[in-house]
């Protein structure tokens, strides 16, 4: 039994759906209010295929009124798993109001680092991408990180495309110098814009990057700008995060770009599904064992001697 809480979007009501359908789940709805009429529309039409394809009566519900939030949270040992989609603050509410496991991610502090072996050409198309394509999705870059080597040369001219995309930039006093820019304080770099703002900061090393991601990112998605494959495979082991990339904008931090064709969510936890959750990430193992009469014992006593001494 999953109980899903997402935003209002009616897309993820049948995407969410479907998922669980297939993974043989029931479900529990609660969409935004903004798509209540939508929600319950699109919910009549799921659940009436789902019954005509023999799906038991109550394997699906939609929960239309916000006080049966509380009462879905209370729901310990009925439902196994909580999915909430939303602001940092209302999964932090959910996170910290209810025993039920909990799935999914508060935060999506997306950082970029350019390496001192990265394609500058390559390099500003890929954070513009990052940062304008969706500026208010939790996989949009909101940090950059610049190694020193190549920051006299690629920040004014990285400043100089995010003003023409009117995405303000604010940086550490270094940056302030070679760009111009708004100053950056300490609270940005845990901050979730969200908006057309991306901080920015010079860093001395790989090394020093991969320490500032792990210390403020959200575990989300991080990507490296450089030709250099060792630096890669470095950045991408040390990295704790579910996604990352190479090369490559964190925009496809997403189910249906991975070819999911849908997701329940993005989960930054370490354990069971992590990233981008489709259709494998809602299923989980069962051990089957089939046997003839067998006993351990046969398979220990006298076949097999443990010896032991003091360590």
């Amino acid at each position: 039994m999953i109980g899903v809480i997402f935003e209002a979007r009616p897309d993820a009501l049948v995407q969410i759906s479907a998922l669980c359908i297939k993974s043989g789940n029931c479900v529990i709805l609660k969409g935004g209010s903004e798509a209540l009429r939508t929600n319950k529309i699109l919910f009549q039409i799921i659940q009436k295929a789902a019954l005509e394809a023999g799906l038991p009566e109550h394997s699906m519900l939609l929960l239309e009124a916000r006080s049966e939030i509380s009462e879905l949270l209370d729901c310990y040992g009925y439902v196994d798993l909580l999915i909430p989609r939303g602001s940092n603050q209302f999964v932090q509410y959910i996170m910290n109001h209810t025993r039920i496991p909990v799935m999914g991610h508060a935060d999506g502090i997306c950082h970029i680092y350019v390496d001192k072996e990265a394609d500058l050409k390559k390099a500003i198309p890929v954070i513009l991408d990052a940062k304008t394509q969706y500026v208010s999705a939790c996989n949009a870059v909101e940090t950059l990180l610049i190694h020193r080597a190549i920051a006299e040369k690629f920040l004014p001219e990285l400043a100089k495309e995010l003003k023409a995309h009117e995405v303000e930039l604010k940086g550490t006093r270094e940056v302030q110098e070679l760009t111009g820019c708004v100053e950056a304080t300490e609270e940005d770099n845990r901050k979730e814009y969200l908006d057309y703002i991306v901080s920015a900061k010079i860093v001395d090393s790989i090394q020093e990057a991969i320490d500032h991601i792990n210390t403020y990112g959200s575990h989300h998605t991080d990507c490296i700008l450089t030709e250099d494959s060792g630096a890669a495979e470095e950045f991408m082991m040390l990295v704790d995060s579910a996604g990352v990339y190479q090369n490559c904008s964190t925009r496809f931090a997403d189910g249906y770009r991975y070819g999911f064709g849908a997701e329940v969510g993005i989960s930054t936890g370490k354990l069971h599904a992590r990233g981008p959750v489709g259709l494998e990430g809602l299923v989980s193992y069962k051990y089957k064992l089939f046997g003839n009469g067998h006993v351990v014992g046969d398979y220990a006593s006298g076949k097999r001697t443990f010896h032991f001494k003091d360590l």
